[in-house]
C-alpha cells in the first residue's frame, strides 16, 4: 500500500518552522573557525573537508591547508602529490585532486572562484551542494543547501514520522525559507542566507545527538561502507606507500611491496601478492595518482 503524500507546507507552517530554526540557531550556534572568513577560497576548501567528515576532524587541518596553500593560485601551482600529501588523514582521496583541477581551471580564468551556480559546478569535484554552501557562506546568496544536517531539521521539523522523503519534496521548501541576502530589500545579517544555512546546520547537528538521527529517513541516506578491511583501504595505504618513497624517480613494485606490507601489518591485514599490487597501481595511474614510467612508480 503507497503511504498518503503529505502536502507541502503552507505559508504559515513555513514562518513557524523559519521562527524556530532561527531561534535553535541562536541558542546553538557554532563558532567555527571557517565561519570567521568570507573568503570564496578558504570557504570552498573547508565545504569539501567537511563532506562526510566530522567537523572536529577538520578544525586544525583547514587551518594547516591555508597556511600550506593560502589561495587559489597557490593550490594551482602545488605539486599534486603534495596536495595529496596534504590532505591523508581527511578521506576520499579523489577529492584533493579534484580540488587541485579545479584550482587551476579558476586560476586560468583569471583566479576568482565565481558565485554562479552553474560556474561552479562546472569545476571538477563542485556539485550542488558545495556550490551552495559556497554562494550562501562566501557570497550571501540564496541557495538550495540540501546537506545532512540541514535535511535532519526539515525531517524532523516538517516530516515526522515519514519514511524515504525524496530531496524533491525538500528542495521547494528551501527555496521558500531561504532569505534573499545582501541584495535584497531589508537586508537582515541575522537572517540572510549565510545566518539561516549556519541555524540549519547547528540545530541539525543538535538533533543527530539527541533523537534518532532523522536523516536516516531521507530517501538519499546509505551508510557508509566500512573502511577496515575494504578496498578503499587498500588504494589509501597503497597511496600513502607511494607519497612516502614514489617521489622524484619514483619506486619499483620490488620496493613498494615490502613497504605496502608493511603499512597492512599495521591495520592486521594480510600482504597482497604482486599481481593485485600491479592492478592497485594501474587503478590509481588511470585516476591520475600516479605515472609509471621504465618500471617504476611516481606521484
Amino acid at each position: 500500500m503507497t503511504a498518503p503524500v503529505r502536502p507541502a507546507p503552507d505559508a504559515a507552517a513555513l514562518l513557524a518552522f523559519r521562527t524556530t530554526v532561527l531561534e535553535r540557531g541562536r541558542e546553538l550556534y557554532r563558532d567555527l573557525p571557517w565561519r570567521r572568513t568570507r573568503d570564496p577560497y578558504a570557504i570552498w576548501i573547508s565545504e569539501v573537508m567537511l563532506q562526510q567528515t566530522q567537523t572536529s576532524r577538520v578544525d586544525g587541518r583547514w587551518q594547516r591547508w591555508l597556511e600550506r596553500f593560502p589561495d587559489v593560485r597557490a593550490l594551482a601551482a602545488a605539486d599534486p602529490a603534495d596536495v595529496l600529501d596534504e590532505w591523508q588523514g581527511l578521506g576520499y582521496n579523489r577529492r584533493a585532486l579534484a580540488l587541485h583541477r579545479a584550482a587551476q581551471a579558476v586560476a586560468a580564468a583569471g583566479g576568482a572562484l565565481p558565485s554562479d551556480e552553474a560556474a561552479l559546478t562546472a569545476l571538477p569535484g563542485i556539485g550542488p551542494a558545495t556550490a551552495a554552501g559556497i554562494r550562501a557562506f562566501a557570497f550571501d546568496l540564496p541557495a538550495v543547501y540540501l546537506e545532512t544536517n540541514v535535511r535532519s531539521v526539515l525531517l524532523h521539523e516538517l516530516f515526522p514520522g515519514e519514511e524515504g522523503v525524496s530531496d524533491h519534496a525538500l528542495a521547494p521548501i528551501l527555496r521558500a525559507t531561504c532569505p534573499p541576502g545582501e541584495d535584497g530589500p531589508a537586508h537582515d545579517p541575522a537572517d540572510d542566507p549565510r545566518a539561516w544555512y549556519y541555524a540549519l546546520l547547528d540545530y541539525g547537528a543538535y538533533l543527530k545527538r539527541t533523537v534518532p538521527n532523522p536523516s536516516r529517513r531521507s530517501r538519499t541516506h546509505a551508510r557508509q561502507s566500512r573502511f577496515e578491511g575494504s578496498h578503499r583501504q587498500l588504494r589509501a595505504e597503497l597511496l600513502r606507500v607511494l607519497l612516502a618513497r614514489g617521489r622524484d624517480g619514483g619506486a619499483t613494485a620490488d620496493e613498494l611491496e615490502p613497504a605496502l606490507a608493511e603499512a597492512l601489518a599495521a591495520h592486521g591485514r594480510e600482504p597482497i601478492g604482486r599481481e593485485e599490487l600491479l592492478a592497485l597501481l594501474g587503478e590509481l595511474e588511470r585516476e591520475g595518482f600516479c605515472r609509471s614510467s621504465n618500471g617504476r612508480w611516481a606521484v
